[in-house]
């Protein structure tokens, strides 16, 4: 009989989360293997870049765990396919998929850079999803490079046209992300750019997002709520300006008191991201969340040591 206390590897959560409510992580990928090296991703620089599909974390693994999740009577809004890179990268993840939709009715979504969908395989392998979304930070290969930093066989022109196919053929409706980054790709050429692979895309929401959590390189700033609305109105009617978390995103008791636990870890020391996911055995996508609870509380703030940010009590 599985121990409950034993913690898991491969899930994290339900967290809160902005747009999908309650959420419960399905980490597909070890630590930072990405197609991409985003400069704003808040899990640091990637360390695998590739866009070689592997089972780098075996199917049955992962169905393990969910299995004893939904035993243990896990509840959520969604089953979220996302983690610690891109989850599209685990040549596996058709079977993760199967199981979660022939043992519960809680709707699965996809977080993807997108960089994968011109793949058919990829496409086939995840076109019964509830939700797909996909990424698109830039339509211009100089702005793909300066904020994505992708593999070098990856091209923007096989990114928007992989996207697009893969709208047409989901099952689920597809919410596209934009992820701005003040001076880098704001400039009218990217954002005119952008409207147009939105056009091509079709997607039913084009939902955009700012830099709100530590990124991987400190240039990497928000966009004002200003320049968001003027963005907003180039990107077209289906855009949506995603609201910013509030303060008490942390939520319920338990999330609350996970956050007291990050607190306190912080008193004692200043952590990294990664020290508190190590420290208190939590996922760094986790860790984040209550890291950025507490920033929203003013309780703490940053403390930048060469090309780390580590966090301590205000």
């Amino acid at each position: 009989m599985a121990d409950a206390k034993k913690p898991y590897s491969f899930l994290y959560g339900p967290v809160p989360s902005r747009r999908l409510g309650r959420s419960l992580g399905i980490d597909l990928v070890p630590f930072k293997v990405c197609t991409f090296n985003c400069i704003y991703c808040q899990l640091g620089p990637t360390t695998n870049l590739t866009i070689r599909r592997r089972p780098y974390t075996p199917a049955a693994d992962i169905i393990a765990e969910v299995d004893r999740w939904l035993s243990e009577d896990g509840d959520a809004d969604y089953l979220t396919l996302s983690g610690s890179g891109e989850p599209t990268l685990n040549s596996e993840i058709a079977q993760v998929i199967d199981f979660a939709q022939q043992q519960t009715e809680i709707p699965i979504a996809l977080l993807t850079n997108g960089s994968l969908l011109w793949d058919e395989d990829v496409r086939r392998e995840v076109q019964h999803l509830d939700l797909l979304i996909p990424s698109l930070d830039a339509a211009t290969q100089e702005g793909l490079e300066q904020v994505n930093r992708p593999a070098a066989e990856l091209n923007i022109e096989q990114i928007v046209a992989g996207i697009a196919q893969a709208r047409q053929e989901c099952a689920g409706e597809m919410w596209l992300e934009v992820m701005l980054v003040a001076g880098v790709n704001d400039t009218d050429e990217e954002l005119q750019a952008i409207r147009e692979g939105i056009d091509v895309i079709k997607p039913h929401r084009v939902q955009i997002n700012t830099v709100v959590r530590p990124p991987t390189e400190a240039y990497a700033t928000a966009l004002s709520p200003q320049q968001l609305k003027a963005a907003r109105e180039v990107l077209g009617p289906l855009a949506e300006i995603v609201a910013p978390l509030p303060e008490d995103y942390a939520g319920d008791s338990d999330h609350q008191q996970t956050a007291e636990d990050v607190f306190d870890l912080l008193r004692r020391r200043p952590c990294t991201v990664n020290d508190v996911a190590v420290g208190l055995d939590i996922h760094p996508n986790e860790a984040t969340k209550y890291i950025m609870a507490l920033l929203a509380q003013e309780r703490i703030g940053p403390l930048p040591k060469g090309d780390s940010t580590y966090y301590v009590p205000v």
